[in-house]
């Protein structure tokens, strides 16, 4: 059984409706405990594009860069 991917910051974002915690959909929460492994599997696809599309990685500075001094 794969295990809710709930942060407990459940907030609905009234624009993309969709939990600023987690990245599902209210109805994605809603019937997760009935969901077989295959459909929390794709909903675990779907929220990783999400987060991609939503919060995009940040690009580190290198730590091989020269100081200056």
């Amino acid at each position: 059984m794969i295990p809710s991917p709930c942060r407990y910051i459940c907030q609905m974002d009234p624009v993309s409706k969709l939990c600023q915690g987690c990245f599902r959909t209210i109805d994605e929460i809603a019937s997760w405990s009935q969901l077989g492994d295959a459909a929390r599997t794709e909903i675990l696809a779907n929220i990783a594009q999400r987060r991609l599309e939503c919060d995009p990685p940040k690009i580190e500075p290198s730590s091989h860069a020269q100081q200056n001094g």
